[in-house]
Formats: structure tokens, C-alpha cells, sequence
């Protein structure tokens, strides 16, 4: 069985009672934290494991990211249970319509902000429970009187991606390193519910492996410092967390670093008939003018960059399910772009014109390789 992030949440659920698949084979006793380690790829940890040995001996699971491999999408996937061909966050950026003007707009997914990752505040233009409607996991388990709580940094607690996500109201542990997130996971394990003393979920996530990873490169020395932080961690809460207490330590993607940079926004050619570019480095989705363009867009397309991405149609990727088995209704399919191009190799597709801070980046994720999709499923019972 091909098991995906996506397969988490529900399995949790099902381990709390709450009907439903239970593809993981979850049992629960009165509690399940489930960490995310932002950037943990299962295959960068097999390759590291003399510096992640609790990590590496207690993997249950390898799972399946899921197109793309990056960090807004996963974590939709992960509070909905499905992938993003049913809730719609596509990306790290993409195309949305404006709810007034019905004309689109580019929407930064993972710091909800219009046109760029610094651009103006999207959460009134694009509310986040109208761009991302579907009813999360997390919801359900506060339907059925599970106590929900959130570890996370501050700044997550009602950004536009997490009200998108998890839409669950709950307590929110403030961790703004991993000191504070082992401390909130075990406040939560030890303390007392709020309503239901006998059953407690929370989520948990930690940043700074994808930040290292990012600014450094997966797999440099201040990433292998940062996952022997986070092993050692792990391993705290393991000795530390009350035999009534499940926990499921997973990541979003992986990571590759970049080798041969595609420089966009250098070639004119590559924007004729081309209204917008979005998505990111490993992932692009181009927008058209007119329908009527498409053949020549991926004519320049194939043409110029075809060495190094893989070009293809919005109807192509639904054909191939990228998204998700289900094929995509007409309110995220037009999200998809018309073309889509998706990086190979350790190549990446970047825009320093429009994305000066993402272009300088040394690790991407997002595409098919089997260091950016795969994650593992660490559980310590």
C-alpha cells in the first residue's frame, strides 16, 4: 500500500474512535501528539542516521508527501486527510480569484500574502476558509470531544495557513525552539484537559531543519546540527512522555540541493502569452493570456527549459492524478496552471527579479525525486 501524509490525521482519528479508514494501524491510549519536523525526508535521515539514531530506529512508516512536495500543501493534506486535488492549496503560490472582482491573483499559500512572499496581507481578499473549505481532521476530533492543542510558534497560531489547515480552535503552546516544543508536548501529556480528561490530541511543529536546510543545503553542517537537535529531542520526549501517550514524528518533504539554476525571468521568450508564473523553484505553474496559447507556451517552453523540467498540461497532470486520485472540480482546477513546469534532477527553476529571496536559496523542494517526497513516520510505541 502506497501510505501518504495524507493517511496521518485520519488513522488518528480512528485510533481516538472517531469512524473512519485507519490506514497506519494507529492504536491510542488517552493521548497522540503528532510532530512535524518541517524538511524531515526520510531519505536524508537514512542517510544521516549516526546523527539521528532515535529517529532511524523507530521508523514505522515511509510515507508519501504528495504533489507537490512543499510545505502549504503537506500540511493541508495532513489536517484534511486528503490530498490537495480535494483542498485546493496546490502549492506555495498560486492563482486565486478575487471573490470582488473575480479576477485572479497570485496568492503566497505558506505566508498568505498576494503576489509575493512580502506582498500585501491575504486573509480578508482571500479568506482562508473559502480558498481551503473543506472540514479538517482536527475538526472532527473536537466534534467528538477529543481536548485539541497546538505546539507551534507564535506566529502560526491564526496565520492565514493555519486557519486554512487545521480550522480547529484549541490551546496554543507558544515554541519558538525546540526547548519549548518538547516542554509544550509534555505540558500537554501531563497536564490536566480542559473538558475531557481522558482523551487529548495535539499538533506540533518545528521549523528549523528547513530553515538550515534552505539557507545552507540539506545534508551541510548546520543541517546535520540541526537534526542532532532534533534527534536528541525526540529522544527526550521518548524517555519523558507518559506511557498514555502515542507519538508520531513525521515531516512535510524532503530536500535536494540546487545544482543547475534556470534563470526565468532572463528569457523573454518564456513570458510570451504567459499572463502569470507561480508555484516555486522545483514546481511552476504558468498561466496563459488566452487558451489559444498554449501550444506556443509549451513549444518555448519545452524548447528552452526542456533539459531540465518537465513540461505539461493541466490536463496531463490530471490525467497522470499529480494532485491526487481524484481529478481536481472546476474550483481548484483552475488554480492548476495551464502549463505546468516540474524541475528535474537537482535543477530549479528560479525568478530573482520577483523572488530575490527564494532564488538565493542553496536547498528546494516541491517535484518527484525520492529525497524531496518521501518522509518517515516515527511512532515510539
Amino acid at each position: 500500500m502506497d501510505l501518504t501524509l495524507a493517511d496521518v490525521m485520519p488513522s488518528v482519528a480512528a485510533a481516538f474512535g472517531v469512524d473512519g479508514p485507519n490506514p497506519l494501524a494507529l492504536r491510542s491510549e488517552r493521548d497522540v501528539v503528532v510532530l512535524l519536523v518541517d524538511g524531515l525526508g526520510s531519505e536524508l535521515v537514512a542517510r544521516s542516521a549516526d546523527d539521528a539514531p532515535t529517529l532511524a530506529a523507530h521508523i514505522r512508516a515511509t510515507l508519501r508527501a504528495g504533489f507537490p512536495a512543499t510545505t502549504a500543501t503537506s500540511l493541508t493534506s495532513l489536517a484534511v486527510g486528503a490530498p490537495c486535488a480535494v483542498h485546493g492549496v496546490i502549492g506555495y503560490s498560486f492563482a486565486v480569484r478575487n471573490p470582488e472582482t473575480r479576477s485572479p491573483r497570485t496568492l503566497n499559500a505558506l505566508r498568505w500574502r498576494f503576489d509575493t512572499a512580502d506582498g500585501p496581507d491575504a486573509r480578508d481578499g482571500a479568506e482562508p476558509e473559502s480558498v481551503q473549505p473543506v472540514t479538517s481532521v482536527l475538526q472532527r476530533l473536537a466534534a467528538s470531544e477529543v481536548d485539541v492543542h497546538y505546539v507551534v510558534p507564535g506566529y502560526q497560531a491564526r496565520s492565514g495557513l493555519t486557519r486554512a489547515a487545521f480550522r480547529a480552535t484549541g490551546v496554543v503552546h507558544e515554541a519558538a525552539d525546540l526547548d519549548e516544543v518538547r516542554d509544550g508536548i509534555l505540558a500537554v501529556a501531563h497536564g490536566p484537559s480542559r473538558r475531557f480528561a481522558h482523551r487529548r490530541f495535539a499538533y506540533a511543529y518545528y521549523p528549523g531543519l528547513d530553515m538550515a536546510g534552505h539557507l545552507h543545503g540539506p545534508e551541510s553542517p548546520e543541517w546535520h546540527d540541526e537534526l542532532r537537535a532534533v534527534d536528541a529531542m525526540v529522544a527526550d520526549l521518548f524517555s519523558d512522555l507518559p506511557p498514555t501517550c502515542t507519538l508520531l514524528v513525521t515531516g512535510d518533504h524532503g530536500m535536494i540541493s540546487a545544482g543547475v539554476r534556470v534563470d526565468l525571468d532572463a528569457t523573454p521568450d518564456l513570458h510570451r502569452g504567459v499572463r502569470s508564473i507561480a508555484g516555486e523553484a522545483r514546481v511552476r505553474h504558468v498561466y496563459l493570456d488566452a487558451p489559444t496559447a498554449r501550444a506556443d507556451v509549451v513549444d518555448t517552453w519545452t524548447g528552452v527549459v526542456g533539459d531540465h523540467a518537465r513540461i505539461a498540461t493541466r490536463e496531463q497532470a490530471f490525467d497522470e492524478r499529480w494532485f491526487g486520485p481524484q481529478t481536481p472540480g472546476p474550483g481548484v482546477a483552475e488554480r492548476i496552471g495551464d502549463v505546468i513546469a516540474v524541475a528535474q534532477s537537482d535543477s530549479v527553476l528560479i525568478r530573482p527579479e520577483s523572488e530575490p529571496m527564494e532564488s538565493t536559496m542553496i536547498g528546494h523542494h516541491g517535484a518527484w525525486t525520492a529525497d524531496e517526497q518521501f518522509v518517515p513516520l516515527v511512532v515510539n510505541r
